[in-house]
């Protein structure tokens, strides 16, 4: 009998925990260049133009950044999802996140492995992304 409303209760939390996850992250929708462009303007004044925590207030903002785990790599690799390399994408981000990683200095790890991932392909595809073409002013 008490195996059983273990297995009941482990199901109940599970289920609760996968309704709460869902619902964050329904919430998050992709970003455009015109609200990267706000949220930067806003980043900028409130870090008085410092460039790593501008960088760390701007992908918190876009629901791109946490300060426990990171970089998004999903979230980021649905943002880039036109070309067709979302798997690789991920796998840059997550290996930049890991190997950048410093949670005593966050501004440092958000800089540092955004650096790191935009070195190669990536950083093209958001220069693109970033293209005053795509800006509606």
């Amino acid at each position: 009998m008490n195996y059983l409303r273990l297995e009941i209760i482990c199901w109940s939390c599970l289920l609760i925990a996968m309704a709460v996850s869902t619902k964050a992250a329904s919430v998050w929708k992709l970003p455009t260049a015109q609200m990267v462009y706000e949220d930067l303007e806003k980043c900028r004044q409130e870090s008085q133009e410092e460039d790593a925590a501008t960088l760390r207030c701007l992908v918190k903002k876009l629901g791109l950044w946490t300060d426990e785990s990171g970089y998004n790599a999903r979230r980021i690799a649905k943002i880039f999802a036109g070309h067709n390399q979302m798997e690789e994408l991920m796998l840059v981000v997550e290996h930049c996140n890991r190997k950048e990683q410093d949670t005593s200095h966050l501004d440092d790890w958000a800089f540092l492995a955004y650096r790191c991932a935009t070195s190669g392909q990536f950083g093209h595809w958001v220069k693109e992304f970033m293209s005053p073409k795509e800006v509606e002013r």
